[in-house]
């Protein structure tokens, strides 16, 4: 539809003002116009764009209402990973991080370390994207590497400039590429008010502002989006295009953010590394100041300043060295310590944990909470029976905090620590100078289920319906005695045990199917070597494409990959160097899981099981293995492999059809295998 251009100016004017006087309500908080008058520019744009729907665009005011309901969010992949933060609980690993952050910086770098404090807001984190200052994309953070589109939602919160600057007053050149990250909250009182108003009418009551935050953003229609109260503050740019021009340093980004119309956190701070007593007494002082603010806030990010220094220091695993989040102490409350139970995990350390009766704190429904180690209890002196404090550290993870004696009947019942290994009744042991006690038995089934139950795990291969219920079933029942034997189970005998019928063994099977799919770095993670999850098995598979080059990788050249330390380094080269372990990896192999680029050749494997230096001839069609598994089986064991039959054939592994190689076998007088007779030799 035609417009005039008398309705086009007018519209560009109203969408001008009621743009700066959004941003002076919900980031300045200063208003000059009254309710009645914003209302009143709003209602004229709006008269305009419905008469006029060619002049409609995506930014304009307008458009924050919500649009149609979605089914379903699509992903998003970040232009960088958006990592989480190692954290601190005390000043004392506070200064443990600076010292660490002297020993990896030297010379003039020291001279220029200085520290820029944020507030840390409990809500859901999330990224904007900016094209030529028009919003146009908007993702939840998800898994730090994949989100949800979320734009339509996002939309609807007013403090989210749909184009910038949303300053009037900005002077600054606006990136014709900007990413953002921010957090959106809601307000104690508002998510107090919405709660009530829930209450009343029988609906949903949520269990805290975060879960508020993060639902109410994820509704499939945006419309519920718009009715909720959420707010967002800044603290990152992710990225700008350099016609900007802005400076590098997360001090410059900040000012940078607020001057476009951004709205960014009033309680931010910098100190020089000289001042890092100041820092700390910071730090002592907000954990006071943060039961004032009007949301909720659970600790202190705290970053070097310097974009340059950053990048120096880089990463290690999921986490950048040059930040780390200090967490408040959560809320408390009092409750009963029912019983101590006692769990050994993949690595055969045995930890203690609290059963409670059911608690809430800020929130959510506590049962069990963190004990550490058999020294906690007894520092403690905590008793089955004892009135306790718990807390949840970070106001994530629950923890006993102490025993209450003065509350005590006299019905309390001194614990004491296992001499054994609740599993297997293996004796514990405990190193020299570790607080830890281990079960030292690798057949152990409790280390073997828990290792199982990461193997599976959507962090690692991510096998579906096969959980924790499956590896604990199939261990018990020995069809699983070592990981691999997770990819050769015995379908007949599981098919005996009650509930697994066609449906449930053809959805295993499937699930173990798919994960065959996985990248090596997913397999390299399941593994469960110490220190290697996610984001660091990508940065050595990044260097190491085969996994079966990587089990015969020495210390140095694992340390050579960035972002991986000595620490990890061991723990890789201590994994493989146990045949066994090589071994599984193979077997893992031979199952189909993905290894690596096959154009990656893999050190040459030799064990001496039997095989070393006897020679074999496949011939036929082999029921359960393809010739290259068959292959493989017997190199890695020290054997070989020929085309042909000779004088010099030790054996040969004949299949249905073998033909004329088997009458020559015989003729020489060769042994032959069936492929069953095969596997029982390996075995």
């Amino acid at each position: 539809m035609a417009f005039p251009r008398q309705a086009a100016a007018r519209v560009e004017t109203l969408r001008n003002a009621i743009l700066e006087h959004q941003y002076r309500y919900y980031v300045l908080d200063t208003p000059i116009v009254s309710d009645q008058e914003f209302d009143a520019l709003l209602r004229e744009l709006q008269r305009l764009e419905t008469a006029y729907p060619d002049l409609v665009t995506t930014e304009s005011p307008t458009q924050r209402v919500g649009g149609e309901p979605h089914d379903q969010f699509d992903k998003v992949f970040h232009p960088v990973p958006l990592l989480s933060l190692g954290n601190s609980f005390s000043l004392d690993e506070l200064q443990n991080w600076r010292a660490r952050l002297h020993r990896q910086l030297a010379g003039e770098a020291l001279s220029r370390l200085t520290y820029v404090v944020e507030p840390k807001i409990d809500g859901l984190s999330i990224i904007l994207h900016y094209e030529d200052g028009i919003f146009h994309l908007g993702a939840t953070r998800g898994n730090g590497e994949v989100g949800e589109n979320v734009t339509a939602n996002l939309r609807t919160i007013p403090q989210i400039p749909l184009r910038l600057p949303a300053n009037p007053q900005c002077a600054l050149p606006v990136a014709s590429r900007l990413q953002v990250r921010g957090e959106i909250y809601v307000t104690r009182q508002d998510f107090e008010e919405f709660n009530q108003s829930q209450e009343t009418q029988g609906r949903q009551i949520y269990a805290n502002p975060r879960n508020f935050a993060a639902g109410s953003l994820r509704q499939l229609n945006p419309k519920i989006s718009a009715d909720r109260p959420l707010q967002l503050w800044v603290f990152q740019l992710i990225g700008a295009s350099s016609d900007a021009g802005i400076e590098p340093s997360q001090q410059a980004h900040l000012a940078y953010l607020r001057e476009l119309g951004f709205p960014v956190s009033d309680h931010i701070q910098r100190f020089a590394d000289e001042r890092f007593e100041d820092l700390l007494a910071h730090v002592e002082n907000m954990d006071q100041v943060r039961q004032t603010l009007p949301y909720e806030m659970d600790g202190l990010v705290i970053k070097i300043d310097s974009s340059e220094l950053q990048e120096r220091l880089g990463y290690t695993g999921k986490e950048p060295r040059w930040a780390t989040a200090f967490k408040y102490e959560g809320a408390k409350s009092i409750t009963r310590l029912k019983n101590i139970e006692v769990f050994v995990g993949r690595s055969g350390t045995v930890t203690p944990r609290a059963t409670l009766e059911p608690v809430n704190i800020g929130g959510v429904m506590v049962e069990h909470a963190t004990l550490h180690n058999f020294d906690y209890i007894q520092t403690l002196d905590l008793r089955i029976g004892d009135a306790v404090l718990v807390t949840r550290a970070g106001d994530v993870i629950p923890r006993v905090l102490k025993a209450l004696p003065e509350l005590r009947t006299g019905q309390e019942q001194v614990w004491s620590r296992p001499e054994v290994c609740p599993r297997c009744n293996t004796p514990l042991v405990q190193s020299e100078g570790e607080v830890a006690f281990k079960c030292t038995n690798r057949s152990c089934p409790g280390q073997l289920i828990r290792a199982v139950e990461h193997f599976v795990s959507r962090a690692a291969l991510d096998i579906r319906s096969f959980g924790s219920r499956q590896a604990e079933l199939f261990v018990e029942l020995k069809m699983i005695q070592r990981l691999s034997d997770v990819y050769a189970l015995p379908w007949n005998e599981i098919e005996q045990v009650k509930s697994y019928g066609e449906k449930r063994i053809r959805q295993l099977q499937d699930g173990l199917g798919a994960a065959k799919e996985r990248p090596p770095a997913r397999l390299l993670t399941a593994l469960g070597i110490p220190f290697v999850g996610a984001q660091v098995a990508e940065l050595i598979v990044a260097q190491f494409p085969n996994l079966l080059t990587l089990a015969h990788a020495t210390a140095d050249q694992l340390e050579s990959v960035d972002g991986v330390g000595q620490e990890i380094a061991e723990a890789v080269v201590g994994h493989f160097a146990a045949p066994s372990n090589r071994h599984e990896l193979y077997r893992l192999h031979l199952a189909g899981l993905d290894v690596g680029d096959s154009q990656a050749s893999p050190a040459p494997y030799v064990e001496d099981s039997g095989l070393q230096g006897q020679v074999f001839v496949i011939t036929g069609r082999l029921a359960n293995h393809t010739r290259d598994q068959v292959t493989e089986m017997i190199k890695m064991r020290g054997g070989k492999v020929t085309g042909s039959v000779s004088s010099k054939t030790d054996f040969l592994l004949a299949g249905e059809a073998a033909g004329s190689k088997l009458q020559k076998a015989r003729d020489l007088g060769i042994e032959v295998l069936s492929e069953d007779g095969f596997i029982q030799m390996l075995s």
